[in-house]
């Protein structure tokens, strides 16, 4: 069937990575690939960054490990979710890296060594604001003590995550630093010694200065697009994705047609209207048609008319597109450009919701 595409350019994603590194002076980068890369495929672009230097990745489930392990994946990789008691064995037999966040958690790592005589990889996560998962301070102190008495559960590492490190205000940020950092000093006063520490995203890694971590996670830069409106930054990341749908109806129509659901487009002059295969079905989404718009062979167009579950409607005006030709929704082509955060600011929402959305039938195709 004639649908949408997503195709992946993952010599920009190595390109990103580069760029990104460099600006860490060279800091061991976690990629982030969870929720199938941020809709770009976590398996080829896992392996990818693997080819290319990248040794540690973080996924949300278990599942998402395991898929990645079997893809031939070798690097670390840590599971955020909260650790699921029947998945241990699971997660031994994959070498994947739990995430401690309740201190029930490593009561069943106890129950579950003292039964197997093994253990997983952990990181300890401590809640320093998110309100999410993690261990709360007052019970940070009570895990360590209960990680010295059993040494056989190895802790590799400590982390947290920013609440707002992607917006213009970082004063709460900082408030949740200073906590973090009482967690480390904590850590050293009991002398338990952790190899890998970290706490940036994307945000952070552009806005606060993490010399005390020696890892940082980058997801959405990786992508290819800024977490949020409200950086400033130099940093140039260019976009992995580009989506595109083709063109499989065209008509003329008089002046004053209505177009779409509602009738809210209506045409000022005799025009044509294209129909495009794809809809919010695909991840295209629907509030984007009040200023929404498409490239095709160099021009912009404007999208007439809410879009459809499947597809949606572009005026052409004067112009005559070509049967089975693609339109230009999300990416780049040449000097062209429609990008996440171009969208994001329009309808009021983050690239992050819409990379995550693009799905239904749009088949990915890798270039790179």
């Amino acid at each position: 069937m004639r649908g949408p595409e997503a195709i992946i350019n993952l010599s920009h994603l190595k390109t990103n990575y580069d760029t990104v590194k460099n600006h860490l002076n060279g800091k061991r980068i976690m990629a982030v690939v969870k929720a199938n890369g941020y809709g770009h495929g976590s398996i080829p672009c896992s392996i990818a960054l693997e080819n290319h230097g990248c040794d540690f990745f973080g996924v949300f489930s278990i599942e998402e490990g395991i898929e990645l392990r079997n893809a031939g994946l070798k690097s670390d990789i840590l599971v955020f979710s909260a650790l699921d008691p029947t998945t241990i064995n699971d997660a031994v037999k994959n070498n994947l890296i739990l995430n401690i966040s309740d201190k029930s958690h490593l009561d069943a790592l106890i129950i579950f060594y003292k039964r197997k005589s093994k253990v997983p990889r952990i990181h300890i996560k401590v809640d320093t604001g998110m309100t999410r998962l993690g261990l709360e301070i007052d019970e940070f102190k009570e895990v360590l003590q209960l990680l010295i008495e059993n040494p056989e559960i190895k802790c590799e590492g400590i982390y947290s995550h920013f609440a707002t490190a992607d917006e213009g205000d970082l004063s709460y940020a900082f408030e949740q630093e200073k906590k973090f950092k009482f967690i480390l000093n904590l850590a050293d006063q009991l002398d338990y010694q952790v190899n890998d520490i970290h706490f940036s995203n994307s945000g952070a890694a552009l806005n606060i200065d993490q010399s005390y971590c020696n890892i940082t996670r980058v997801g959405m830069l990786l992508y290819g697009a800024l977490p949020s409106n409200e950086i400033q930054t130099s940093l140039f990341v260019q976009p992995v994705m580009n989506f595109v749908a083709p063109i499989v109806s065209i008509r003329s129509v008089a002046k004053n047609t209505y177009v779409s659901y509602g009738g809210v487009y209506k045409t000022n002059s005799k025009t044509n209207i294209a129909v495009i295969q794809c809809g919010f079905a695909d991840g295209l989404p629907r509030s984007w048609f009040k200023n929404g718009y498409i490239y095709y062979n160099g021009k912009q167009y404007r999208i007439a008319g809410r879009i459809c579950m499947d597809q949606f409607m572009v005026d052409f005006g004067d112009d005559i597109p070509k049967i089975d030709d693609k339109v230009l929704i999300i990416g780049r082509d040449g000097n062209n450009e429609i990008r996440f955060e171009t969208i994001a600011n329009s309808i009021q929402t983050t690239p992050y919701v819409l990379s995550t959305a693009i799905g239904g039938r749009t088949q990915r195709i890798y270039h790179g």
